[in-house]
């Protein structure tokens, strides 16, 4: 049974107060129905004995309280989903935007999700290809892991999530395989960009795109990440798929969330945030991961523009404490033309020893990976060392490692948004840049490794 109420008292911007309510629930979905007919939504904000604050999803221009009544639904938001969301293209609250047919929905399901039992979870453990040398070789994405994506304003980090989008896949051919996309606050240019990307590649055909523009209403932006996670949830455990789901951008939701903050007239958290916006951000986050006993799993690379590339603002802060690493994206590396610009020293993947190795990746993996990590370092101390003494304060060993530096960045790191490596190609590059270096100097590296991979032309 609907309750309808016409004890609409006031609005101020997008909220609105309800009066003489009873049995309303927090979050509650509200729909506003003017004297003409037409149709306003919202949702329950907070609750004061009868009285019930309530946030309009278009905004209150032109609305008229005299004549307009307030119906409760009874219900949350919810996503309609069913199989044939592959291939399609949604607006920030769920609604087909690419001229389709309408989803014929199989099942309602409430956006919020439903906690993951903590001992129900598996730990995350095998390997995820994005084709990009600088993750798969370095900072290895294990499926079901969460991997944030720490850019800045301005650097290329839309076409480092289309990359992964397109390339990205679980090794082993009877592996069903989804991206779910949702892109939070964005330009009509970038939209547009991801579109026509995922259909000329062909990747929006395992793609579940939900696109929320910078336009839209505030309420929408904090909607459209759950409605992302709520539709990979039905791909991985009802349809037993593998789902990566990729968010961009998480900072556009978290000023979103500061914005509906801010109206409720709440008190402050750090630079403005809420105080619960841990919480806030750990709610969606854990959703990702593998339940024992089910196919399917959700990984998730969440990607955030660092306000004025402050690694310990708030957003990025808060996240890295609930994620498992994070990939950073430079902007030296992108003034040096390199593509993608991301720095692998302070990159991180806490879960990639879980998924390297032998029968997953290669024997060799985990011993280059460091040597790499450590011949790049010294490198760059001996570039640096170079700039203040000049070149002659280096040893003929510095040299190499300088020259190392270089052609690591110029071959291994910047390879394209075009360039898809096996992880064998990635490893045999890394191998090749390694063997600038004498034998001597592979000191991370097991014997037998370095007799069966080190190329013999070096």
């Amino acid at each position: 049974m609907r309750k309808e109420y016409r004890t609409i008292k006031e609005v101020v911007g997008p909220l609105m107060l309800v009066e003489d309510v009873s049995g309303v629930k927090y979050d509650e979905l509200v729909e506003i129905e003017q004297a003409d007919g037409s149709i306003r939504r919202g949702r329950v904000l907070e609750i004061n004995g009868d009285k019930a604050l309530l946030q309009l999803f278009e905004g209150s221009q032109g609305l008229r309280i005299s004549d307009s009544k307030a119906r409760f639904l009874g219900r949350s938001i919810e996503l309609d989903v069913a199989p044939d969301m592959l291939g399609r293209v949604f607006d920030g609250m769920g609604k087909p935007m690419d001229d389709g047919p309408a989803l014929i929905p199989e099942k309602h399901l409430d956006i919020n999700g439903t906690p993951m039992n903590p001992t129900a979870r598996d730990y995350p453990s095998e390997f995820i290809q994005t084709g990009i040398s600088a993750i798969d070789g370095l900072n290895t994405l294990v499926r079901g892991q969460k991997l944030p994506v720490f850019s800045g304003s301005g650097l290329p980090h839309a076409n480092l999530a289309a990359q992964i989008a397109r390339q990205a896949k679980v090794l082993g051919s009877d592996e069903k395989f989804a991206v779910v996309f949702a892109a939070v606050g964005i330009t009509f240019e970038e939209a547009d960009f991801f579109i026509s990307d995922f259909r000329k590649t062909g990747a929006i055909e395992r793609t579940v795109t939900f696109i929320n523009l910078a336009n839209d209403p505030a309420i929408e932006r904090i909607a459209t990440p759950r409605m992302a996670i709520t539709a990979a949830e039905y791909l991985a455990y009802d349809l037993g798929m593998h789902v990566l789901v990729i968010i961009t951008d998480i900072t556009n939701y978290a000023e979103a969330l500061r914005e509906v903050s801010a109206a409720r007239k709440e008190v402050p958290g750090r630079r403005g945030y809420p105080g619960y916006m841990y919480t806030d951000l750990a709610t969606m986050y854990e959703r990702a991961g593998r339940i024992r006993d089910n196919k399917g799993s959700i990984t998730m690379i969440p990607i955030l523009s660092m306000p004025e590339d402050d690694v310990t603002h708030p957003i990025p802060d808060l996240t890295g404490y609930i994620t498992e690493g994070q990939i950073i994206l430079s902007r030296e590396l992108h003034r040096k033309g390199l593509t993608p610009p991301i720095n692998v020293l302070p990159s991180l993947s806490r879960l990639k020893d879980k998924g390297i190795g032998a029968d997953k990746t290669r024997e060799d993996h985990a011993d280059t990976m460091n040597q790499l990590f450590s011949a790049y370092s010294r490198g760059k101390d001996a570039k640096e060392l170079a700039v203040i003494l000049g070149d002659a304060a280096l040893s003929d060993t510095d040299k190499l490692y300088a020259k190392f530096a270089d052609a690591f960045e110029a071959e291994y790191v910047s390879q394209g948004y075009y360039t898809n490596r096996s992880i064998e190609e990635t490893l045999d590059l890394g191998w090749k840049l390694l063997s600038i270096l004498p034998k001597a100097e592979l000191k991370r590296i097991k014997d037998k490794y370095i007799e069966k991979y080190y190329p013999e032309e070096a």
